[in-house]
């Protein structure tokens, strides 16, 4: 009776953990079936993460701003505007050198989340109000930085730095790019070995844990995913700078937030700030660096965007923060803060873009795909408030 009820309740956990990773197989399955296996292409699947490499990047920021107690940052289009229009002007229009350019718009990025986490932090400015106020100034100064005119970005150094593809000479010279099986082969590798690891450091150290047979059938369902993305990848043009990108400011970011004392600092102040000012950290630093960090991430963005698309205009970024702030919400993160992880955001952040692509492919309008991803985003959030209910938190 006890084991039957224990599997019951571990069918039931598991159903609630993964809930959101269940709804992208689910998701992608349909997709590939109502496309006839198109969604499946190489090339799709190479697109999708040069189309949404961007919304992954922003959305990392964004996590640490929800984490601090279900804030936002509605300003980060209209950066990414403002920033791809600075780098547009100067590598088009002053035919500045592609490197400084890129340093200098990061750091116009810093500036802009430094200049909102001094109101929000220091201040205590509402995080709506701050970020609602930025959302208009920097999208005017986008637009005056552009003269109101769409400005091309065509210089090779800057389009290579953050949308080239990898290739190795004499490896992948041929129709298959073996560079990117090769990646694969490695990171499935590492997916399985950290599993070891962290289960014996647990084991260790005397903590509990997930059952082996639980641990590895998660293990080795990420490690085979990885390999099957990386063959199609071979199958195209092989592994994109973009994902390079976007692979290292996941990795960074969860590391932060999983492995470090500052990190935790997050999600201590959004599960409960007095209690964590009590305890001696500076809740007015955290929510500074919080805004501080999405500016510099926004202004990345700027520069992934003007890369991707080849051009700026006045319009680049509009609503560009709903994705980030839905790719957050829809992976996990509560509407609360104090929780969520980075690879939530992932999983959210590719749903919205299998979404996007498997509507594209089919036909279907912009405007159905608006009502979709605001259908999801609303059963997510739906979803997160009454588990905390439940659990006792809300």
């Amino acid at each position: 009776m006890n084991n039957t009820l224990n599997k019951k309740f571990s069918v039931v956990n598991f159903l609630t953990k993964y809930a959101m990773v269940i709804a992208l197989v689910i998701v992608f399955a349909l997709f590939a079936v109502l496309t006839d296996g198109r969604l499946l292409y190489a090339q799709n699947m190479s697109n999708l993460m040069l189309q949404n490499g961007y919304v992954l990047v922003m959305a990392c920021g964004m996590l640490l701003c929800i984490l601090t107690g279900g804030n936002i940052d509605l300003s980060i289009g209209s950066v990414i505007c403002m920033v791809g229009g600075m780098a547009a002007v100067m590598i088009t229009d002053m035919s500045m050198n592609p490197i400084l350019t890129i340093v200098i718009c990061l750091v116009a990025g810093l500036l802009v989340g430094v200049w909102q986490g001094y109101w929000i932090g220091y201040v205590r400015i509402p995080p709506f109000i701050t970020t609602l106020g930025g959302m208009f100034i920097f999208r005017g100064l986008g637009r005056l930085v552009l003269d109101n005119q769409t400005v091309a970005v065509q210089d090779s150094t800057f389009l290579n730095i953050f949308t080239a593809y990898i290739n190795v000479p004499g490896l992948d010279d041929g129709d298959t790019v073996y560079s990117a099986l090769i990646v694969g082969v490695i990171a499935a590798l590492y997916v399985i070995f950290s599993t070891v690891r962290n289960r014996a450091e647990r084991a260790k150290k005397g903590y509990r844990q997930n059952s082996a047979a639980s641990d590895f059938i998660r293990a080795g369902v990420i490690a085979a995913l990885i390999l099957y993305y990386c063959y199609l990848l071979s199958q195209y043009r092989g592994i994109s700078v973009m994902l390079v990108w976007v692979v290292a400011i996941c990795l960074i970011y969860n590391f932060i937030t999983a492995k470090t004392a500052f990190g935790r600092y997050f999600y201590a102040v959004g599960g409960n700030e007095k209690a964590t000012k009590l305890s001696g950290i500076n809740t007015n630093k955290v929510y500074f660096l919080a805004y501080a960090n999405m500016g510099l991430l926004a202004g990345l963005c700027g520069l992934l965007n003007a890369a991707r698309v080849g051009s700026v205009n006045g319009q680049t970024g509009t609503s560009f923060e709903m994705d980030a702030i839905g790719a957050c919400f829809i992976g996990g993160a509560s509407a609360y803060g104090g929780s969520g992880t980075v690879g939530g955001v992932v999983i959210g952040a590719l749903l919205l873009g299998v979404i996007n692509m498997g509507m594209s492919i089919l036909g279907i309008g912009d405007s159905w795909q608006y009502v979709v991803k605001g259908g999801v985003l609303l059963l997510a959030v739906i979803f997160d408030v009454v588990s905390s209910r439940k659990s006792g938190k809300g």
